[in-house]
C-alpha cells in the first residue's frame, strides 16, 4: 500500500479543520449562528476543491485543475465517508447500559412517540412530495421520496454513508443531492433552534434557558478554558497492560466484524428464501452501517457477560466517535459534487424547503400536544436530530437547558435506543431505497403513513391533551 498519498490527503484535511477552528474563534457570524467547525472546514475545502477553485479558477495555471489538493487526495476523501460513518454506528450503543423497553417507556415514553411521529411523518411528506412533482414534472426517481428522512432525520454521516446504495439503485446523483440537504438541515437546524429559544425565552416557554446572545465568548467560539476543563473520559485499563483508547478502538472494530458477519448471514438467508424465488432483493442494497449499530449492541451485551467491570467507558467511545464525525462531515462537504446540484436546483430548493417546513410545523403544533412536561426544551431538541444531527439536539440542549435540570437530557438519550436502531440512519433509513425501488412508492407511502399515525394517536391519546 502506498502511503504518502494518504499522508498528503490526511495532512489536508487536519490543515482544513485547523483553519476551520481559526474561522470560527475570530469570526463572530460563525459564532452567533454556532455554525460547527466541520462545517466551515467542509466548506474552505469545496470552494478549494475541483468544484469550484479548479472549476471557475484561472484557467492557465493547469495545476489548479483540483484546486489546491491533488487528485489523489479528493479520490482518498471520496472513500472516507463509508469507513467513518460504519465506525459512528458500531459505537452507538457501546459504553450504554442497555435497558428494558418497559423502563425506557416510562422514562421516554412521550419523546419516543413524538420522534417517531416526526421521522415518518418525514417519509409521508416526501413520498407525496415525489409522487405529485419530483417524479411526475421533475423527472427524479420514486426513490427520490427517502431523502428527506435520509438527510434531514439521518443527517450528514447517513447520507455519505448511503452512498453505494444510491449508486447501486442507480440513483447517484441522490447521494449528492442527500448530502447537500443534509448540510442544509445541519445549518437550518443550528439558525431554526437558536431562533426557537429567543422566541420560547421571550414568550415563557422555557424552564431554565437563557438568550442565545448571553452565552459567553467562549461558548460561542466553542473553547473550553482551564477553569471549565471537563473529562473526555475515564481510563479503564493501566497503560503498562494497554492503553484504554486501543482497548475501545479494538470493541469498535470488533462491532464492525460482527456486523460484516451478520451482513454476510442476511445477504444469504435472502439469497435462499425469498430472492431467488421472487427476484426480491433488499438486503444486498444494505450498507454496512446499520449492520455494525447491530454488532455494537451485541458487542455491548458480550462486553458485560466476558469481562468483570466495566471495561468500556462511554465518554471515551463518544471522542472516537466524535472525530469520526468530524473528519466525515469535513471529507463528504469538501467532496460536494456542486454539478448534480445545479443541475436539479429546482428539486433540490422544494425538497430543502418542504422538510425544514415538515420539521418547523411538528415542533410548533406538535410537540406541546405530545410532550406533556417540558415539551419546549424536550422539542427543541429533537428539532435539533430531526434537523440534520445529535450534535445538534446537543447543542441546542446547551443552551435551553445548561444545568441539566429538566429531565430532556436523560429522555432524549432513553428515547434514541428504540430510535436509532429504526429510523434517523437505523436498519429502515438504510432500506428505504431499496423498498421505494423493489416495490414502488405506494406500498411504500402505506406502510410509513400507517406508522405516522400510529405514532401520533399513541402521543395524542396516551401523553398529549
Amino acid at each position: 500500500m502506498e502511503f504518502q498519498p494518504f499522508l498528503i490527503a490526511l495532512f489536508f484535511l487536519s490543515l482544513l479543520i485547523l483553519i476551520g477552528k481559526w474561522l470560527k474563534i475570530k469570526l463572530t457570524i460563525f459564532q452567533n449562528y454556532f455554525i460547527p467547525t466541520s462545517i466551515i472546514a467542509g466548506f474552505i475545502g469545496l470552494i478549494l476543491g475541483p468544484q469550484v477553485l479548479g472549476t471557475y479558477g484561472p484557467s492557465n495555471l493547469p495545476f489548479l485543475e483540483d484546486g489546491l489538493f491533488t487528485a489523489e487526495t479528493i479520490r482518498i476523501w471520496r472513500t472516507m465517508p463509508e469507513i467513518l460513518i460504519t465506525i459512528i454506528f458500531a459505537a452507538l450503543f457501546l459504553g450504554k447500559s442497555i435497558p428494558n423497553i418497559k423502563e425506557i417507556w416510562i422514562k421516554a415514553g412521550p419523546q419516543v412517540s413524538y420522534g417517531q411521529t416526526v421521522a415518518w411523518g418525514q417519509y409521508v411528506v416526501g413520498i407525496i412530495l415525489s409522487l405529485v412533482v419530483l417524479t411526475p414534472f421533475l423527472g427524479l426517481p420514486p426513490a427520490a421520496g427517502a431523502l428527506i428522512e435520509i438527510s434531514f432525520e439521518g443527517g450528514p454521516g447517513t447520507a455519505a454513508g448511503l452512498a453505494s446504495t444510491f449508486e447501486s439503485i442507480n440513483f447517484s446523483e441522490g447521494a449528492d443531492l442527500s448530502l447537500g440537504l443534509a448540510t442544509i438541515g445541519v445549518l437550518s437546524g443550528v439558525i431554526t433552534g437558536v431562533i426557537a429559544i429567543n422566541w420560547g425565552v421571550r414568550n415563557n416557554k422555557t424552564s431554565y434557558a437563557k438568550p442565545p446572545s448571553e452565552l459567553s465568548s467562549e461558548e460561542k467560539q466553542g473553547i473550553i478554558t482551564n477553569e471549565d476543563t471537563a473529562s473526555a473520559g475515564s481510563l479503564t485499563t493501566f497503560s503498562q497492560s494497554v492503553e484504554s483508547l486501543t482497548i475501545h478502538t479494538a470493541f469498535i472494530a470488533f462491532a464492525i466484524g460482527v456486523g460484516m458477519l451478520i451482513q454476510i448471514i442476511l445477504v444469504q438467508t435472502e439469497e435462499l428464501i425469498w430472492g431467488s424465488l421472487f427476484n426480491v432483493y433488499i438486503i444486498e442494497y444494505v450498507p454496512l452501517f446499520p449492520m455494525a449499530m447491530l454488532g455494537g449492541i451485541i458487542t455491548q451485551v458480550l462486553s458485560t457477560k466476558v469481562f468483570k467491570y466495566n471495561i468500556i467507558n462511554r465518554r471515551l467511545i463518544e471522542r472516537l466517535q466524535g472525530l469520526s464525525l468530524d473528519l466525515l462531515i469535513v471529507t463528504a462537504v469538501s467532496t460536494l459534487s456542486l454539478t448534480v446540484i445545479s443541475e436539479h436546483i429546482v428539486a433540490f430548493l422544494i425538497i430543502a424547503v418542504t422538510g425544514i417546513a415538515w420539521n418547523i410545523t411538528a415542533f410548533v403544533l406538535l410537540a406541546p400536544r405530545m410532550i406533556p412536561s417540558y415539551w419546549f426544551e424536550r422539542g427543541v431538541v429533537d428539532l435539533g436530530q430531526s434537523m440534520g444531527m445529535t450534535t445538534t439536539s446537543l447543542l441546542l440542549l446547551q443552551i435551553v437547558d445548561p444545568e441539566r435540570k429538566t429531565p430532556t437530557f436523560e429522555s432524549f438519550g432513553y428515547k434514541q435506543l428504540l430510535f436509532e436502531p429504526i429510523v434517523g440512519g437505523g436498519l429502515f433509513t438504510a432500506s428505504s431505497l431499496p423498498l421505494l425501488v423493489q416495490f414502488g412508492p405506494y406500498p411504500v407511502l402505506i406502510i410509513t403513513g400507517v406508522l405516522f399515525v400510529f405514532w401520533l394517536i399513541v402521543g395524542l391519546r396516551q401523553w398529549g391533551y
